[in-house]
């Protein structure tokens, strides 16, 4: 049966009374009303359904940090092209949160457009958040990321509001049949389009262009590998793509040893792209990987 799986983070936003705050401003708040703001990540809940009819549905929900690829959030509120309010939580860093998924600031009363970011993070990094529609990862490598984006009128009077986090990367898995052989350092996959950054608001990637990531397989030698990347698409969440990925296997000198060339590969946001094949193996037909999906509608492709 076809299935679609999401993943999605329940944010609750509630001014309150509360006097809890941690961060600084970007608005002079002099002569301003003031009015305290808490944003509570409550739950990351996993979902299955049916394509067809939404039928069997299962949900499983547990807190921010029982998933293993939401290691960071970011939390920004902009005036216009004014960013008032940014705060970051690291989950492996206690010291920037005090529950993972929580955070009490105030606002001055107005409107703004909110931006709740959850990511997955490693070592090296880099992220940028610098509007509504402008956000990207300047490292090497895109992570798994999720987004929502609202506009909000802040009051005097109590306000709740609950959100979603929608995944806005789509992924793609690199499986190998045959076993790594001496010799074999990092693998390189680069993209024919797609990119690294993307719009907040949208969704979609703000260069598509392409981009390369290097992949240092963790597996011994002698054993089959795996690698992934997260690229951002340019298409709609509804719309596949077709890009055309260049596989190369690289030595400790980074020469290339052997280059395989996948066309047509289908990609969507969402959705999880899983090529398998002979990576190691000189001479295969690239025609031998098989593309399946695993997070969206599943389909099959023989090339």
């Amino acid at each position: 049966m076809k299935k679609k799986l999401f993943i999605a983070a329940s944010v609750l936003l509630v001014v309150s009374c509360s006097n809890d705050m941690d961060f600084t401003t970007a608005m002079n708040t002099d002569d301003q009303a003031t009015v305290p703001v808490k944003v509570r990540v409550n739950d990351f809940s996993v979902t299955k359904e049916e394509m067809a009819n939404g039928e069997g549905m299962t949900r499983t929900a547990t807190e921010p940090g029982g998933y293993s690829s939401l290691k960071a959030i970011d939390l920004a509120f902009y005036s216009g092209t004014t960013e008032v309010v940014r705060l970051s939580q690291n989950l492996s860093s206690p010291s920037s949160y005090t529950t993972f998924g929580e955070f009490s600031f105030d606002l001055p009363v107005g409107s703004y457009t909110m931006v709740a970011i959850g990511r997955d993070m490693y070592t090296g990094d880099v992220f940028t958040l610098t509007s509504p529609t402008a956000a990207a990862y300047t490292s090497e490598r895109p992570r798994e990321t999720f987004c929502h984006v609202q506009q909000v009128t802040v009051t005097e009077s109590p306000l709740d509001l609950e959100v979603t986090l929608n995944r806005i990367t789509a992924m793609l898995t690199i499986k190998s049949t045959d076993s790594r052989p001496e010799g074999i350092a990092s693998i390189r996959t680069t993209y024919a389009k797609g990119g690294k950054a993307f719009n907040p608001t949208t969704g979609k990637a703000t260069s598509d262009t392409g981009f390369s990531q290097t992949n240092s397989p963790s597996t011994a030698v002698g054993s089959t590998i795996t690698v992934s990347s997260c690229p951002f698409l340019a298409t709609a969440a509804d719309v596949e793509e077709q890009i055309n990925i260049t596989i190369e296997v690289l030595n400790a000198d980074n020469e290339v040893l052997i280059t395989k060339t996948i066309e047509n590969v289908p990609f969507q946001r969402n959705c999880k792209t899983v090529l398998s094949g002979a990576l190691f193996t000189v001479g295969t037909s690239a025609a031998s990987f098989k593309v399946e999906t695993s997070w969206g509608t599943q389909k099959d492709v023989d090339f």
